[in-house]
């Protein structure tokens, strides 16, 4: 792997992980020292970075984490919904929807007891969302949802200290795949758009009681 790669991939795990907060210094020399490349590929790292929204620069040495205002959320869950309603519709109309009935018994045996659970639970997640990838077979879609993932890993976290809200979203993607997995498109993009309209809700409401 590039230096440059190396880079990115563990300032990325650091910002989606809320080891390095919103509003965090990135300085070029510290960083560069501690990640062992030199300042070069972290410049690539960090204009990757910044490509993606990730990361301002704030001068020509210093970057800052992005900050998550709600404002910011409301717009990625709006578009979010538009790429995720439409992918699921797509990935009921495949003539191959027998990875979705395994994904509904894995959504209906999920526990968020803990935090090696709850990590378990997004990595199912993941899961499913690279089944709708594939289902919907639509590069150009597949692409535009990568890039609300990435940003959407971040704001996720705020809600993790809500047992309750982890709970409904279980049975909120056990639904969804359900729905694929039998054909129901109308049902999958329903299903869908509830449960982005609970996950902004509760989003919304967590940032509201850190104020």
């Amino acid at each position: 792997m590039r230096a440059s790669e190396r880079a990115y991939a563990a300032l990325l795990d650091e910002i989606q992980t809320g080891a390095l907060a919103p509003g965090a210094v990135i300085a070029e020399v510290e960083q560069a020292t501690r990640l062992g490349v030199s300042r070069t590929p972290l410049r690539e790292a960090l204009s990757r970075l910044e490509s993606r929204g990730l990361v301002e620069q704030v001068s020509p040495r210093v970057t800052v984490v992005s900050r998550i205002e709600p404002a910011d959320i409301r717009d990625l869950f709006a578009v979010r919904r538009a790429l995720e309603e439409m992918s699921v519709r797509l990935a009921a109309a495949a003539a191959d929807r027998a990875v979705f009935h395994d994904l509904a018994a894995a959504f209906a045996s999920s526990s968020i007891d803990g935090e090696p659970a709850r990590d378990a639970y997004y990595a199912l997640i993941g899961r499913f969302d690279e089944a709708l990838d594939a289902a919907s077979a639509n590069d150009y879609l597949a692409s535009a949802l990568d890039t609300v993932r990435t940003h959407l890993v971040r704001v996720r976290r705020l809600a993790r200290h809500r047992p309750e809200r982890l709970g409904a979203s279980v049975a909120e993607h056990r639904l969804i795949a359900s729905a694929i997995a039998d054909g129901d498109a109308d049902l999958a993009a329903h299903a869908t758009h509830v449960h982005l309209h609970n996950a902004l809700t509760s989003i919304l409401e967590s940032l509201e009681s850190t104020v």
